[in-house]
């Protein structure tokens, strides 16, 4: 799943290819992707984008309609999706079908990009509001946690009163907006702490480690995909991970090997030597298996 420092790496390639072109028509082409009807797709088109944005994981391309509204292209690209820009868009107009494109985007100089999601279960999201708050998604979100006002203070204070593993705080949107699972892994590997580890035994320290950890882990990733293009991203982000998705390899700063715990539809991946004081973490789901 695209997570904070991708999402605000393709929010500065469309920065730079989208702002200050006209949109010629936006083309939703899976039926499950557009999720608001009021105003209609077709107002954007002759509209001019001002701006692109990133609220937590959605992208927002900021668009001046025909009237001089200003209209919010609000994109979420879940767990499977993705950007492909496109110079120049094919030529003939796409066709609904088992394919994984869901929609597209043409501009008025030829170029233009595509929103696929692979896999069965569809959760891309798009959304045509006026006020990026319509949305609810964005409406629950938490701080952004690289912005520049979220202080070591700001983050004890949103802890302080939680009652739940470090992991899940987080991973919740609505908590701190842009971590997903990946970076969660990231973050507590490079903070040297369990992500089992409950929020409420967090002492001073702890919470100092892990603001710091959480700051370093989201900025070296954005700096690392600055300047990639879209298509590349995908594999930027796979390099640069440390434990996440690398179960059975060595922790690059211990040398201990990295282990899995496994849920229902996802997994995490932390280095016991660095966070668990050398212990394994129970895994219910392959303990289950073994019987």
């Amino acid at each position: 799943m695209p997570e904070l420092p991708e999402v605000e790496a393709l929010r500065e390639f469309l920065d730079e290819h989208l702002v200050g072109k006209e949109i010629a028509r936006v083309l939703p082409v899976a039926i499950s992707v557009l999720k608001t009807y009021d105003p209609p797709l077709s107002d954007l088109d002759g509209s001019e984008v001002v701006a692109v944005a990133r609220h937590g994981k959605f992208l927002d391309i900021e668009a001046a309609g025909r009237t001089g509204e200003l209209l919010h292209l609000l994109v979420h690209l879940a767990r499977a999706g993705w950007l492909q820009w496109k110079d120049p868009l094919p030529s003939e107009p796409p066709r609904p079908g088992k394919g994984p494109l869901a929609l597209r985007t043409a501009l008025t100089t030829g170029d233009g990009f595509d929103l696929t999601e692979a896999g069965t279960t569809k959760r891309l999201a798009v959304h045509l509001v006026r006020d990026p708050l319509d949305v609810p998604g964005v409406a629950r979100l938490g701080p952004d946690p690289l912005a520049a006002d979220f202080d070591l203070a700001a983050f004890t204070a949103l802890l302080a009163g939680e009652r739940r593993q470090i992991k899940g705080a987080l991973r919740d949107q609505s908590l701190i907006a842009g971590i997903g699972n990946a970076y969660s892994d990231e973050i507590l590997h490079a903070a040297r702490m369990s992500p089992f580890k409950p929020t409420q035994n967090l002492d001073e320290a702890d919470t100092a480690a892990l603001y710091e950890a959480m700051r370093t882990t989201l900025r070296e990733a954005v700096e690392r995909s600055h300047g990639i293009a879209a298509g590349k991203l995908k594999a930027e982000k796979k390099s640069g991970l440390r434990v996440h998705g690398r179960t059975g390899e060595p922790c690059p700063v211990c040398g201990d090997t990295i282990r899995e715990v496994s849920f229902s539809d996802s997994s995490l991946q932390y280095c016991p030597t660095c966070q668990t004081g050398g212990k394994p973490l129970a895994d219910r789901r392959m303990s289950k298996l073994l019987k």
